[in-house]
């Protein structure tokens, strides 16, 4: 024996299981499901979104007949507080949740240039790769000292570079760099974090391992240029020997070239000056001959 049971559908109750999918920097996925099985009608759902760090409210209504329910909320900000209420329409029990989005990244190639008095903090700019990013908002900089274990608020600017002074010999610092906090620090960017190691010596360890393959590279460049340049010289200077040899080598064995034999002539030193031999010899003048006196 069996018996079947419908219940009757409770509107009073609260969605259940309601939770987070994804989170972004402007977005947030959520999910929830009906208060029962099997909806046999579309039902109203709204979705309070309190901003925790602004104290502002957003309402949305979402209307379906699915027992799960997946839904955006959009226009959040990066780094943002957000508590999230689902209910059903006619202001039933409710469920809620906490929302943070994803901060804005942190800058990249961040670096310390070591100056006579002072060093020069560089970063690329986070525009480059954050759309939701307005120059305009700056970047602030923080300062830790591991000796006296104390972090400073060293200022904010506009500009990707910063110069810090009046810094003490034998102290670490980090310094970090990130996008500038809104209303009152709740809402930052991700910081990006470089150590200086002084240690008297005023170089960062990075930083002195960037100047020194700097000043390799100073010395190696021209270095390698110049052997270059010599080397196109002496090519150049054998190659014009070469030519000249064999223009000479050429000319002098033109100069001896028999057209009747077909092949050159050489003669051993030996026979330098000899060659009158074959010219017939003068053997006298004829009678007839008039000589001629000048």
């Amino acid at each position: 024996d069996y018996v079947v049971v419908k219940m009757i559908p409770d509107n009073r109750l609260p969605p259940r299981h309601l939770h987070s999918v994804h989170t972004g920097k402007t977005f947030a996925v959520i999910k929830w499901e009906s208060p029962y099985d099997s909806p046999d009608q579309d039902m109203l759902y709204a979705v309070a979104v309190k901003d925790l760090v602004r104290k502002t409210d957003k309402i949305y209504k979402v209307k379906t007949r699915n027992s799960t329910v997946e839904y955006t909320i959009k226009k959040l900000e990066p780094g943002g507080k957000y508590h999230v209420i689902v209910q059903l329409g006619n202001m039933s029990k409710e469920s809620s949740m906490k929302i943070n989005t994803v901060p804005l990244s942190a800058p990249d190639a961040l670096k310390i240039i070591t100056e006579n008095d002072h060093i020069l903090l560089f970063w690329k700019s986070l525009a480059l790769k954050e759309s939701n990013f307005n120059e305009s908002r700056g970047y602030e900089i923080h300062m830790f000292d591991s000796l006296m274990n104390i972090t400073a608020y060293l200022g904010n600017t506009t500009e990707n570079f910063f110069k810090v002074s009046n810094l003490k010999i034998g102290h670490n610092y980090s310094f970090s760099v990130q996008a500038r906090c809104l209303y009152s620090g709740q809402m930052c960017g991700e910081p990006a974090t470089l150590l200086y190691d002084e240690l008297g010596t005023g170089e960062d360890s990075s930083a002195s391992k960037t100047r020194r393959s700097t000043d390799v590279a100073a010395i190696v460049v021209p270095v390698l240029f110049l052997l270059l340049v010599t080397l196109g010289i002496g090519f150049v200077v054998l190659y014009m020997r070469h030519r000249r040899l064999q223009n000479s080598f050429t000319a002098f064995a033109n100069s001896h070239y028999s057209s009747r034999l077909g092949s050159a002539i050489f003669s051993s030193g030996d026979d330098l000056g000899d060659e009158d031999d074959e010219a017939p010899m003068i053997t006298g003048f004829s009678d007839d001959v008039p000589m001629v006196i000048a």
